[in-house]
């Protein structure tokens, strides 16, 4: 299985360059993460991009499957590449993540103490106990698929997709008002993007269980949680106990919700300007 990933340098490297190695969310692609990591290469922070196997340019099948412990062992691949580039300084390498790629970042870097910092935005941390708008028929709905999908995933079925994003009513990973908006803005320009609106439901199977907030009490290193005040997918009240056990964990709030730090871009610049700041900060305190 072959992973794809791309390394972003300052227009002039010089010397051995700290690395911020990102990581997508659940039914992400790297292509949704190239203008962070051209932002984070301007500010003289090399930056590592990357597939998880099934996803995008990566190999493995099948496709669209959100494997948590094949993410976990492809992030420990690209910490390993970033440490063997001529242009990376090892002791400078940092984890950032989105959504469920949160929940990687910081569960690996529990085990790897090197790390120098690690970014979550609006992290997953396992699904809370009801997500507002959805009906008990909804949820009915979505079990079953999730069922189904697991039972062919036992028989070495291929998987039963359903859509990642959906208007409201609809099966979906996430059904909400704002789904038109979002839809539209992942798809533009489908030419030059790898983002598909499905993913194998069997995956959710395994998320119930995972709560990273278990591994945060392990960290080593200073921990920024970034998180959106009305958040209905990983909602504040979850997702706010990763930088509460963290040793070393600081939370910041943003107006919005979980799909206005992918809509809106006054956010996402405001977030990111943040993340860079508290990047240079553990970098220099290091």
């Amino acid at each position: 299985m072959e992973g794809v990933g791309d390394l972003y340098l300052p227009p002039a490297p010089d010397g051995q360059l700290p690395c911020v190695v990102l990581c997508h969310g659940f039914s992400g692609t790297m292509d949704r993460l190239f203008p962070h990591a051209e932002r984070f290469a301007a500010e003289g922070v090399a930056a590592l991009v990357f597939d998880y196997r099934g996803f995008g340019e990566s190999g493995g099948e099948p496709r669209q499957l959100a494997d948590i412990y094949g993410q976990q062992e492809d992030l420990r691949a690209a910490i390993a590449f970033a440490r063997r580039s001529e242009h990376v300084d090892l002791r400078g390498v940092m984890l950032w993540g989105n959504s469920l790629g949160d929940a990687h970042v910081i569960s690996v870097a529990a085990g790897d103490p090197e790390i120098v910092a690690v970014v979550a935005q609006i992290p997953f941390n396992g699904f809370p106990k009801r997500v507002e708008g959805r009906s008990t028929w909804q949820t009915l709905r979505l079990l079953r698929a999730i069922g189904w999908d697991a039972l062919r995933g036992k028989l070495g079925l291929r998987p039963c997709y359903i859509p990642m994003v959906g208007r409201p009513g609809e099966l979906a990973v996430a059904a909400t008002a704002e789904a038109g908006q979002h839809i539209q803005a992942l798809s533009s320009g489908e030419a030059t993007t790898l983002w598909r609106n499905r993913v194998a439901a069997r995956a959710l199977l395994s998320m119930m269980r995972y709560h990273p907030e278990q591994a945060a009490v392990r960290l080593t290193m200073p921990l920024l949680v970034c998180v959106a005040a009305d958040d209905h997918e990983t909602p504040i009240e979850t997702t706010r106990a990763l930088a509460e056990r963290a040793p070393r964990g600081e939370l910041r709030s943003y107006p919005g919700t979980h799909f206005t730090f992918y809509t809106d871009s006054a956010t996402r610049e405001h977030v990111l300007t943040d993340q860079i700041a508290f990047v240079r900060r553990c970098l220099q305190q290091g």
